[in-house]
């Protein structure tokens, strides 16, 4: 088998300062390629090699870190959608569309094709049906009367074509969405990054710090695996660590 310039034992053992850049690994890759295709090497003997490897160089896994989903908090929320029904006076619904994709939790990419057929705004429990959902799933998401009675306004009667679109009767683009949500956090005045996916986020941990269960957020959500939900209450523990330690921390 061809030899291989050694590395440094602090490198090797993941000492050194300095992560590997992209390139360094990509000549990695290849030259480990090499000797792997010289030695005809199958899968399980690859598998068997790079474990032998790592415990040769004692690699261990770093420890396991606690994701926090980013979010903003509900009154960041607030002020950005009354940001975005100042924007332009003479057309609210650009608030009204903030506010619906915030209220829901949706995807942009399902928002967009959300239809006004698929707005069902009368009785008791209001909702949107959501027909283009990820992996082409379907769901309906509750919505508030108040914000039912704005949609009702918005439609004034249409039952065709998009819940929001252009003067040209075309569905808004998802980067249109993410400049008015751009434009509504200038004018509130949030200085961090806002974008589509950071109101599902927002919504999500909202419901979930008021007590929605987790089963019935995975619902809202859409999502088919509860391991993505699960992701949310990490997050609304580590805040309510930060909380905690705030009170007692105080003077």
């Amino acid at each position: 088998m061809e030899s291989v310039t050694p590395l440094k034992l602090a490198e090797v053992r993941g000492k050194k300062a300095k992560a590997n850049s992209a390139p360094e690994l990509e000549a990695v890759i290849r030259e480990t390629a090499k000797l792997w295709r010289k030695a005809h090497l199958d899968y399980d003997q690859s598998k068997y090699v790079v474990e032998r490897v790592r415990r040769l160089l004692e690699l261990t896994p770093p420890p396991k870190r606690r994701r926090v989903v980013e979010r903003l908090s509900p009154e960041a929320v607030s002020r950005l959608l009354e940001a975005a029904y100042r924007l332009s006076p003479r057309k609210p619904v650009y608030g009204l569309m903030l506010k619906t994709l915030f209220y829901t939790g949706c995807r942009v990419s399902e928002f967009v094709f959300l239809r006004a057929q698929d707005a069902y705004l009368d009785g008791e429990a209001p909702h949107l049906y959501v027909h283009r959902a990820k992996k082409g799933s379907v769901r309906y998401v509750p919505i508030l009367p108040a914000l039912a009675q704005e949609l009702r306004v918005h439609l004034a009667g249409r039952t065709r074509g998009y819940l929001f679109e252009s003067n040209r009767h075309q569905r808004y683009s998802p980067r249109a969405i993410q400049k008015l949500i751009q434009q509504a956090a200038a004018e509130a005045g949030i200085e961090k990054r806002v974008y589509p996916h950071l109101l599902r986020h927002s919504v999500a941990q909202i419901l979930l710090d008021r007590g929605m269960p987790l089963e019935q957020l995975q619902k809202f959500l859409g999502h088919q695996d509860p391991k993505t939900t699960q992701i949310y209450a990490e997050s609304s523990l580590a805040s309510v660590g930060e909380s905690y330690r705030r009170v007692f921390t105080k003077r």
